[in-house]
């Protein structure tokens, strides 16, 4: 099981996207305030499907309060701001993967924060800004998984060795 932390999401259809990610791969979602959006709100529901009663989802006032319900051992901040390779990376189950807001990332004090064990980047062209969130949480989400041999999964999935 992983943690999925949106910090400050702003866009109703990404979080809803993303719970019904959460809902598919038993990752547990965390939501830190303040939120851009009502959770009851439309495009937040179409986009959740029937999801968001499957989905475990969690409510924090802050970060502080998310370290101190949660006590990730390990978590790694998503940011274009830094330079650590995501794929070079290894993660075991009970991970927690931070993302911040859609429009300006995760602040300098998030991302510097004593709790965070790694400042990964997703790889992009060179000059692109940025992935659409609910589309870095699933690449990030799925290849944790996938590294942890699809604990859980409908069908059970063996990596093949590499030579």
């Amino acid at each position: 099981m992983f943690h999925i932390v949106l910090y400050q999401p702003e866009i109703p259809p990404n979080t809803g996207n993303i719970m019904r990610l959460a809902a598919n791969t038993g990752a547990r979602l965390h939501l830190i305030h303040p939120l851009g959006f009502d959770l009851s709100e439309k495009q937040l529901r179409r986009a959740g499907l029937d999801y968001r009663e499957q989905a475990t989802v969690t409510e924090h006032p802050d970060f502080e309060a998310f370290l101190a319900t949660i006590k990730p051992q390990t978590l790694h901040a998503l940011s274009s701001k830094t330079s650590d390779n995501f794929f070079e990376a290894r993660f075991q189950a009970g991970d927690a993967f931070l993302f911040g807001p859609e429009t300006r990332g995760l602040p300098a004090h998030i991302l510097q924060h004593p709790a965070v064990t790694s400042r990964l980047r997703l790889p992009m062209k060179a000059g692109n800004r940025s992935l659409n969130l609910g589309n870095a949480v699933s690449v990030c989400l799925y290849e944790a998984w996938r590294q942890t041999g699809f604990v859980e999964a409908a069908t059970s999935y063996k990596p093949q060795a590499t030579s």
